[in-house]
């Protein structure tokens, strides 16, 4: 932990242009809410506290983020970054480092970071800039003759020469919690915003003679913020992007780098050998791992599972919460829900849904058949159709099919109920009790043909 780093998240903004009741800062970006991914870099620099200032949504905002060490400062109305920093400041301790940072910038880096509280910790204002191609819209930083930072002006009220300056503010800082109680009574409105501006007390460091630092972060996304959806959808592709670089690194091939989505942590081979192949249009969320020499066909969804190492899955597959052994084949359009493990070399086929099942070594379930709270042992063979009827209407029950069984098509298994090893289950039939080992189980039907019936015949429409 790094003894009194005091950080403190602003998240009050409505964010208008947005168009959603939700607020701005729980709006996700690879499948995660803005403000969480900050917290959670935030938490990689082990502070002893983080203060949210909310606002607009702020009981919503409080409910979606689940963390008792949280602090919390509400800043109501909103009257700008200063008087935000300012709600924060009771939460802070007075002999500490402050970190600034934003719900709404949401993929800032803890190595970034890590370095402005460096610089802060030697009794400096640490700033975060950057120059940028198109600095329309931000504060630029005003720098003297010897290139000493001096201040900082806002676009709306800079001058024209002003606003040909290409680095900008970022709004990212540290400095000393002492100094910002000492600045931030000090802060007046008297701008275009009509708002108390953090930024101005850079210009009060630099007129009290404090030392001033800037920074500037590896990538521009970094320090990108979000106030619509295009910005969203924007800042969404580029960080894929990035994700979808370091999985190439790593020895991962992709189809289309432009065609992924990492929605959590997708992590690719042993460390050594890779060797996974992913096709276009595939979702990855939570925490997925893929051994090496998987395939994954185009348009799959994983969430949560492991895949060993040279399984193939197929198109259109949706796999949940489930562990899958080597050697195994699943799909096309096939389903894997939750609590579900299928052991090496297992073949679940198209249009197959299993569900809080285990299925042994070898074992096979090609063609349209849902498998249901169910123990499948080693070498079974389960034919087109079946169906484990695995609930009553009011409790969910188990079957367990031994080793070596093979069940034909169209078969019923009504749970609870055991098939025993090396059973044969005839096509067609309904299993109520247990079926014996080495035997075969099937419901006799007699079949019989009508020689002089006639096929009906459409009625003309008169």
């Amino acid at each position: 932990m790094l003894n009194n780093l005091n950080i403190v998240v602003l998240a009050a903004g409505q964010g208008k242009r947005m168009k959603s009741a939700l607020p701005k800062v729980l709006h996700p970006i690879a499948g995660s809410p803005m403000l969480h991914r900050v917290l959670d870099t935030a938490r990689a620099l082990k502070p002893s506290a983080i203060c949210v200032v909310y606002g607009h949504g702020g009981e919503q905002v409080r409910a979606k983020t689940n963390d008792d060490k949280l602090l919390w400062a509400k800043q109501e109305p909103q009257l700008g970054t200063g008087h935000a920093v300012q709600q924060a400041l009771p939460h802070l301790s007075s002999d500490g480092v402050a970190l600034i940072l934003y719900g709404d910038v949401p993929l800032i880096s803890a190595n970034t970071l890590a370095a402005l509280v460096a610089a802060a910790r030697a009794d400096k204002l640490a700033w975060l800039t950057m120059t940028v191609a198109n600095a329309d819209g931000l504060g630029r930083i005003l720098r003297d003759q010897k290139n000493h930072v001096q201040a900082i002006v806002e676009h709306k009220d800079a001058t024209d020469a002003q606003r040909q300056i290409k680095e900008i503010n970022t709004g990212f800082l540290a400095c000393p919690v002492a100094w910002l109680a000492h600045w931030l009574p000090k802060l007046k409105n008297a701008n275009a915003q009509g708002e108390y501006y953090l930024t101005d007390i850079l210009a009060m460091a630099v007129a009290e003679g404090r030392a001033v630092e800037t920074h500037s972060p590896a990538a521009e996304w970094e320090i990108t913020g979000i106030n619509s959806k295009d910005q969203l959808a924007q800042l969404e592709r580029i960080y894929q992007l990035e994700i979808a670089k370091r999985l190439m690194a790593e020895g991962t091939s992709l189809a289309d780098p432009a065609r992924i989505d990492v929605r959590g942590t997708l992590t690719c081979g042993d460390g050594t050998i890779c060797d996974v192949a992913i096709d276009v249009n595939c979702i990855f969320e939570g925490k997925v791992h893929l051994a090496p020499n998987v395939k994954i066909g185009a348009n799959c969804i994983l969430k949560d599972c492991s895949i060993g190492e040279s399984t193939e899955i197929l198109p259109f597959t949706s796999i949940d919460s489930a562990t899958i052994g080597k050697g195994a084949r699943i799909g096309p359009y096939a389903r894997i829900r939750p609590d579900t493990t299928l052991a090496d070399n297992t073949h679940i086929g198209n249009f197959v849904e299993v569900k809080a099942s285990s299925v042994g070594v070898g074992s096979k379930a090609n063609h349209l058949s849902y498998i249901g709270d169910t123990t499948i042992g080693e070498n079974v063979n389960v034919g087109a159709g079946t169906i484990t009827c695995n609930y009553d209407g009011a409790n969910k029950h188990r079957t367990v099919i031994e080793d070596n069984v093979h069940i034909g098509s169209d078969v019923q298994l009504v749970a609870p109920v055991i098939i025993g090893k090396g059973a044969t289950i005839g096509a067609g039939t309904t299993v109520w009790k247990d079926a014996p080992p080495a035997a075969l189980t099937l419901n006799r039907k007699e079949q019989t043909t009508l020689t002089n019936w006639q096929r009906p015949t459409k009625l003309k429409s008169k």
